[in-house]
């Protein structure tokens, strides 16, 4: 079982000793989030909070995913970094490729690219792109994004876009595995065809989406390939639980030791942040490990 250490909504000038933390203490991963803006007026719900409140990302700080990579990565020497989950179809694919391209070289191939559709139309209005084609274009993200981070020269002609052969440069060393964040059908089906799926936490029945994710992946003759199922679960706090969770095909656990859905400010000093995961590596890590 590897592990994901996850602290978001905070002070951006937490992350670079947090990060230092985590690695020292023995996590295999840092957790990075995604928000592009937060609208002013909106009646949608966010599907991972159990009243589907979405106040408590007001004024919240998240810095670019790929940004705060890159400047991560120049502070730390072994821990990955898991974008969870990047909002992919809002972005143009080239330049995502370009974006994830720099921070893997940056970080010397430690980059995870979690990504899904969003749940927000608002994401959508706000960037001119189309909420009703968001599955057909996050396909095609997925397509041009993959074959782009692999090097060489690309071309696709899809129906949403069209683009010569091109190719970027630098591109890391080794593949930028692609993992799919989401709990509907098609989120899924995406998941099982590529290198992995994130769980966002909610109410939704873990186990459920765990054996359909096994189903899909064998129907898709992927059964015997490597795959990653990183959750979110009250199990991740207990030696017992890691192990069910494993035994039922989890490969990486996201722990937190606090709860981000409240609305202002998180007033939690950095040092009780930097206790907190300590302790858990030093118990519950350190005796999986054992």
């Amino acid at each position: 079982m590897r592990f994901t250490y996850a602290e978001a909504l905070t002070d951006p000038a937490y992350m670079a000793p947090l990060a230092q933390a985590a690695e020292a203490a023995g996590y295999d991963s840092f957790l990075v989030p995604d928000s592009v803006a937060y609208p002013e007026v909106s009646d949608s719900t966010y599907p991972f909070t159990p009243d589907g409140s979405r106040e408590f990302l007001e004024d919240k700080p998240f810095i670019e995913p790929f940004a705060l990579i890159s400047a991560l990565a120049m502070v730390t020497d072994r821990i990955r970094f898991t974008i969870s989950v990047l909002k992919l179809p809002i972005r143009h694919p080239l330049h995502t490729a370009k974006l994830a391209s720099s921070a893997a070289v940056l970080s010397d191939n430690r980059l995870t690219l979690g990504v899904g559709v969003s749940p927000w139309p608002e994401d959508y209005a706000i960037t001119g792109t189309p909420w009703e084609d968001r599955g057909r274009r996050m396909d095609e993200c997925i397509d041009i994004v993959s074959n782009l981070l692999d090097g060489g020269f690309h071309e696709h002609h899809g129906e949403v876009y069209d683009m010569q052969s091109v190719k970027i440069c630098p591109v890391p060393t080794e593949r930028v595995p692609i993992l799919i964040g989401g709990h509907s059908g098609p989120a899924l089906r995406r998941a099982a065809r590529l290198d992995g799926w994130i769980h966002g936490g909610g109410e939704d029945d873990l186990d459920a989406i765990i054996e359909r994710l096994h189903v899909l992946r064998r129907e898709a003759g992927k059964a015997e390939e490597p795959f990653e199922i990183q959750v979110i679960s009250p199990e991740a706090f207990s030696v017992d639980g890691i192990k069910r969770l494993e035994e039922k095909g989890v490969t990486e656990v996201i722990v937190g030791f606090r709860w981000p859905y409240v609305v202002g400010p998180d007033t939690e000093p950095l040092q009780d942040k930097i206790d907190a995961l300590e302790r858990f590596a030093e118990t519950t890590m350190a005796a999986c490990r054992d």
